[in-house]
């Protein structure tokens, strides 16, 4: 059930200049309600005149233990800005959880799972690796970025599967795109999970589909409300119609849209 909640930060770790990880929890000890990997969340940034709607950010993690919510933040205009520079103890606004989940395998059993993820697409894929784990899968993770100083959270990767990476400009892993990496030519997989930049997904969507893989693809189009009024996010699905991201998503089995066809 979606929830309006005001939660505090708890610790905001600007990881490089682009990127942060800020926790929250409950401002009155009361539990944060329970969250699905793929969903996401949206943030009512105050102090930005010219930041009229809630910002959506992947939920990156759940710490139940802590009673944490993760969100890791891409400082790329004044509302996430905003959010780059929030302090522990600040109280923040949000809608949550919002969308649907990527689909957990009921046995565990001969699961051969990559999780693919690109830029601060790569946050869905912790959650989801966590989850996956916790159902007896571990999971490979597959990280692209430019620079080694964009590969983030690798140490939290590691707690919950194999991590394999790629860099554009060779500093790290593989030199090249997460399509390049050499472990889609040598290993086999039941099935694939991916979020990043769209050129990304796209790639991974058609390798999949060229190697008969089930893949899910958690979409970053623009969720400004969350609700489907806005049609900020709208998708064109392969039988001609058009879907809202935020409600009917964010996670879409790669069948169901254009990208192969």
């Amino acid at each position: 059930m979606k929830k309006m909640m005001d939660l505090v930060v708890t610790e905001n770790n600007q990881l490089n200049q682009s990127y942060c990880l800020i926790k929250l929890t409950t401002t009155d000890n009361s539990l944060l309600p329970d969250m699905l990997p793929g969903q996401f969340v949206e943030v009512k940034v105050d102090g930005s005149p010219s930041t009229y709607l809630r910002r959506p950010i992947s939920v990156n993690y759940l710490d139940k233990e802590k009673n944490e919510l993760w969100l890791l933040v891409q400082a790329i205009g004044d509302g996430t800005r905003i959010m780059y520079n929030y302090q522990k103890g600040d109280i923040v606004n949000l809608l949550l959880p919002l969308g649907n989940t990527f689909s957990i395998p009921e046995n565990s059993e001969g699961q051969e799972l990559l999780l693919i993820g690109g830029g601060v697409g790569t946050a869905p894929m912790l959650f989801l690796g966590a989850c996956l784990k916790a159902k007896g899968i571990t999971p490979k993770f597959l990280l692209g970025a430019r620079s080694e100083k964009d590969l983030l959270q690798l140490d939290d990767f590691r707690k919950f599967g194999e991590l394999y990476c790629t860099t554009e400009d060779g500093t790290y892993g593989e030199k090249g795109y997460v399509t390049d990496h050499s472990i889609l030519k040598t290993a086999s997989f039941t099935g694939i999970y991916t979020c990043g930049p769209k050129p990304m997904m796209m790639a991974v969507a058609k390798y999949a589909n060229s190697k008969d893989i089930p893949c899910e693809v958690s979409l970053e189009n623009m969720m400004a409300c969350g609700f489907g009024v806005c049609l900020c996010c709208v998708e064109k699905t392969h039988d001609g119609n058009h879907v809202c991201v935020c409600t009917e998503g964010p996670v879409f089995n790669i069948k169901n849209l254009t990208w192969t066809s």
